[in-house]
């Protein structure tokens, strides 16, 4: 009677490894790209939750970001993606490793108002080295435009890029 083989041979067990390797090498720098983009829409939305708060206080005339009585408060919340701030607008203390996007001030002038929300903390290496950011501007007539300065291939769909890279 003759003995079946059972198992692997090594050189079978190689090959495996390679193809494990080769799909690692390919899907990790993809994954990494996908989480930094996902991050760019994040801080878009984010940001972009501030304007109804900043629609809401020009239509008041709260026309200064603050913490005194008739001043605006821009509700932002904390954002682990966000850096550059350890308090909000309000002067209150962030958790740590939170930031807020930050609103310009006067509101409602000739020129734009802006949100800004610049990466910081546990935001993509890529995105914080970079000093990258997603800016929403307002113009007088109330129309809000996203722009980012991060590379093409990060931006998200509503927010282009104002690079060349």
């Amino acid at each position: 009677m003759k003995k079946v083989q059972a198992g692997f041979t090594l050189i079978e067990l190689m090959i495996v490894v390679a193809i494990i390797g080769i799909l690692a090498a390919i899907a990790i720098p993809q994954y990494q790209t996908y989480i930094a983009k996902t991050q760019v829409t994040r801080a878009m939305g984010e940001a972009g939750a501030v304007k109804t708060a900043v629609e809401s206080c020009i239509l008041e005339g709260k026309l200064t970001v603050g913490a005194a009585t008739g001043n605006c408060d821009p509700q932002a919340t904390g954002s682990s993606i966000l850096g550059g701030n350890t308090t909000n607008q309000l002067t209150i203390a962030l958790p740590t490793g939170t930031s807020v996007p930050v609103v310009s001030t006067p509101l409602g002038n000739a020129t734009a108002d802006t949100i800004t929300a610049t990466f910081g903390n546990k935001a993509a290496a890529i995105l914080v080295s970079g000093a990258g950011a997603v800016v929403w501007k307002r113009v007088p007539d109330g129309t809000w435009t996203c722009t980012s300065n991060v590379l093409i291939k990060y931006a998200a769909t509503g927010c282009p890029t104002s690079s060349a890279i």
